[in-house]
């Protein structure tokens, strides 16, 4: 039975649960846990002042129940386990996770897996801006691991990424793959503007029916039928990510760029 975390609080002022993991509350009784240190603001509490505890600690699965938009930093460290969130959650879900998995059946808010090394986050909402980033003054993002979103997401996608798979069902905003040092950002569905700006290494995939442009630092290179991309639908399908079926043989236009930062990373755009 997993650790249950029902939330009942009544606040416009944000809860950050950074450190309630299953890692941390597998030695823990359900008093202790009860007792763990959250913020509510800048203000110490209690767990147990916003959450209903209940379940098996020792399980390393926790399951956070209610609408926890208002509710920040859920997963932040966690290195194994599993985390399940029943409706929406708020910033930094995951930031900097070195295992273990996060399924929200909701939506999400800014900085999803920011930072994160390892692990596999799974959104079946949206996500806003900044998912897999890093923060800001840092130099390195998203170093591996997996973030699935089948919604639409904001801006910033992938800012800085390093290693990973970001997949994004719907559409996304603009900058995707900013500054982007390597790994792979698939999006789905339309997309915004200025992608792959200052990126070194790294794949970028526009499988959706309307290609974005593409800035004028990035070459044309060819039109093929890339091996790569059946095997990393393959992939997202044993995730439980759709992909459609359309796109195992389809065509794709290959660009090379940024050609400011050497020209080393690849665009993939859906051939028309």
């Amino acid at each position: 039975m997993p650790l249950h975390l029902r939330y009942h609080g009544a606040t416009t002022i944000p809860i950050e649960v950074e450190g309630v993991t299953p890692e941390v509350v597998r030695e823990k009784s359900l008093a202790e846990v009860e007792r763990l240190e959250i913020f509510h603001g800048n203000e110490k509490l209690a767990l147990a002042e916003f959450f209903h505890v209940s379940g098996d600690p020792s399980d390393e699965r926790i399951e956070w129940e209610g609408d926890l938009s208002g509710v920040h930093w859920i997963g932040a460290k966690m290195r194994r386990g599993l985390i399940r969130i029943e409706g929406n959650a708020g910033r930094h879900l995951g930031s900097e996770m070195a295992g273990g998995e996060i399924h929200v059946s909701g939506n999400v808010g800014d900085w999803v897996g920011g930072e994160m090394k390892q692990g596999v986050i799974h959104i079946h909402g949206d996500a806003r801006n900044q998912v897999g980033a890093a923060y800001r003054g840092s130099r390195l993002g998203m170093k591996g691991g997996a973030i699935l979103i089948h919604g639409n997401v904001g801006d910033e996608l992938g800012h800085t990424m390093r290693r990973g798979l970001i997949a994004v069902g719907g559409n996304a905003g603009d900058l995707v793959g900013f500054n982007m040092a390597a790994g792979v950002i698939l999006v789905f569905g339309e997309a915004g503007i200025r992608h792959g700006a200052g990126m070194r290494r790294g794949s970028l995939g526009f499988f959706g029916p309307n290609p974005p442009p593409m800035l004028p630092s990035f070459r044309y290179a060819c039109r093929l039928r890339p091996t790569v991309v059946p095997l990393m639908l393959g992939q997202l399908r044993q995730h439980g990510f759709p992909a459609r079926d359309s796109l195992w043989g389809a065509q794709f236009d290959l660009y090379n760029g940024d050609l400011i930062e050497g020209g080393r990373g690849e665009v993939l755009l859906r051939a028309l």
